[in-house]
Order: structure tokens, then sequence, then C-alpha cells
């Protein structure tokens, strides 16, 4: 193994790619956004449950692909959390590239920052409850059975 190599499989990116922090569906979600990175396959999908001040209580994430863009999706989920809108909305790419600690090439980098990029989509992407009985289903901009007419 290369020195880069080394260095990008570093002790906690594993931990966090074996035991993910938050992987799964967030129960009572207000936002979420999923996306991917088209150069890799990479896939990444957020949940987040925002309480009424704007501030994170649960961030989960789902998602497929290397190890680099999964354990930094757990990385991200993990920091976030508690954290207020307004925090998360001025976290930068380059805090992101921070918390993973490993020198990434350009690529790489891209598969580090898909997590974040589709963090900040989230913020702006409330998950709606037209009815008002607070059981709001994800809408990850797919068909849902209704649509299939």
């Amino acid at each position: 193994m290369s020195t880069n190599e080394e260095e990008i499989y570093q002790e906690h990116v594993l931990d966090h790619y074996e035991d993910p922090y938050h992987r799964g569906s967030c129960e009572g979600a207000t936002h979420a956004h999923e996306d991917d990175n088209p150069l890799c396959g990479d896939v990444i999908r957020v949940e987040l449950r925002l309480d009424d001040d704007g501030k994170i209580n649960e961030a989960w994430f789902d998602g497929d692909g290397c190890c680099i863009s999964q354990s930094a999706a757990s990385m991200l989920m993990e920091e976030i959390e508690g954290k207020t809108l307004e925090e998360v909305k001025e976290y930068s790419a380059q805090q992101m590239l921070d918390l993973f600690q490993a020198k990434l090439t350009p690529n790489r980098q891209k598969c580090c920052l898909l997590s974040w990029r589709v963090v900040q989509s989230a913020l702006f992407s409330p998950l709606h409850d037209d009815d008002g009985d607070g059981d709001a289903p994800a809408n990850f901009n797919g068909p849902n059975l209704g649509d299939e007419s």
C-alpha cells in the first residue's frame, strides 16, 4: 500500500466505515436530500430532524459507495448533530476536508465532499406534511405508488 493510501485509510476512517454513526433512516425527519457522485457512482441520502429552534436533533445517512464517501458521511453526521441550521450552513468544504483528516487527491476530495453537499442541500429541502398529521413521507423526487397510473 502506498503512503497516500495508508494515510487515507487511517484508523478513524476505517472505524467510521466499519461502524458508521447514524446509518439508516431518521424517524420524524424534517429535511432530506439525496445525491450522487457521477464520476464514481457514490450515492448518499441524508435525513435530518430539526427542532423548532432550528437545531439539528438527529442526522442520519444512508448510501452506497467507497470507503471515503461512506466514512465521511458518518463523520459529518456526528459533527453536525446539536448544531444550529445557521452553523451547518456556514460549515465549509474545507472544514469537511479537515474533519476527514487525510490528504486526498481532487477526485477523492469529491468523494469526501459528497455528504457535505447533500447536507447543504438538505437544509433547504424540508419534507412537507400536507395533511397536518405529522407523518410526512420522505420524498426523494421519485414516483410514489399514487403516481403510477
